[in-house]
């Protein structure tokens, strides 16, 4: 939500998503900058998101906007302070060490130098408060000078090293935005791409782009009901001692009950909110 926007602020308090991004960076205009950022840190302190995680997102250090973003961003203590167009671990360490109390990182991974440094960036999670990446398409489209199709296929070999990174040093990875607000077919087809790579979500610009994303990345009711089977054939205490079953003509690895346990989870945690 841009930040500048005191309608769309308010709206946010209801809607159907986990996290609220109120945007100091693209979405708002130079003459806005002040605005929103005074319109964001009040809207942190104000309060009533209730399950919501609440995000700024700030305008880059190297900007003029950028220090006083993140200096009242931070004061603010929002759950999180996105920091944009992030290309090193340096870039991270100079975010990081403004942060107080229990606000975390997030960074967007947007440049061409991020993807030659995914790992390290990630890595820096170990000394910071980094704990999310959230992939910046359209930026990254604009440095690379490639078309940005539904399908984003000159952007596959980043976006699945994105993941792979964030993974390998405990990081959740929020995909892109889709940009077409009206093409509902083109966001779902989108959205379904995203869950396949293994994205923890997807970052939105517009709320009737939400159920769509919803749908996508909650757990199928069979995926459910089959992670169910798997957890309970393990649970046999016949099959106690075995790494491998056979069920109901599959194979099932022991690899397999750690995905089904996560996926009986998240569909819970869905459930619940």
């Amino acid at each position: 939500m841009p930040a500048a926007n005191a309608r769309a602020i308010e709206k946010a308090r209801d809607l159907a998503c986990d996290v609220v991004i109120l945007d100091l960076e693209d979405a708002v205009a130079p003459d806005a900058k002040d605005l929103a950022r005074t319109q964001a840190v009040e809207a942190v302190k104000a309060g009533g998101f209730g399950r919501r995680e609440v995000v700024i997102r700030v305008n880059g250090l190297d900007t003029p906007w950028g220090a006083a973003d993140l200096a009242a961003a931070s004061a603010a203590r929002p759950a999180a302070i996105l920091a944009p167009k992030v290309s090193s671990p340096a870039d991270v360490a100079a975010y990081d060490q403004a942060l107080t109390g229990d606000t975390r990182l997030w960074v967007m991974i947007e440049t061409c130098a991020a993807l030659f440094a995914l790992d390290a960036i990630a890595a820096s999670a170990r000394t910071s408060r980094l704990d999310t990446f959230v992939i910046g398409t359209n930026d990254l489209a604009k440095e690379m000078r490639c078309r940005l199709t539904v399908d984003r296929a000159p952007l596959l070999g980043p976006l699945s090293l994105s993941v792979a990174a964030a993974r390998a040093h405990g990081l959740t990875i929020l995909d892109g935005v889709y940009n077409s607000i009206e093409d509902e077919g083109g966001l779902a087809r989108q959205c379904a791409q995203g869950a396949e790579f293994g994205f923890d979500g997807k970052t939105l610009i517009h709320p009737k782009q939400i159920e769509t994303a919803n749908a996508a990345f909650s757990p199928a009711a069979d995926e459910v009901h089959w992670a169910h089977i798997i957890v309970a054939a393990f649970d046999s205490p016949e099959n106690a001692s075995k790494g491998v079953l056979r069920v109901e003509g599959r194979m099932v690895e022991r690899l397999h009950l750690a995905q089904a346990q996560r996926l009986i989870a998240v569909s819970a945690a869905i459930a619940a909110a």
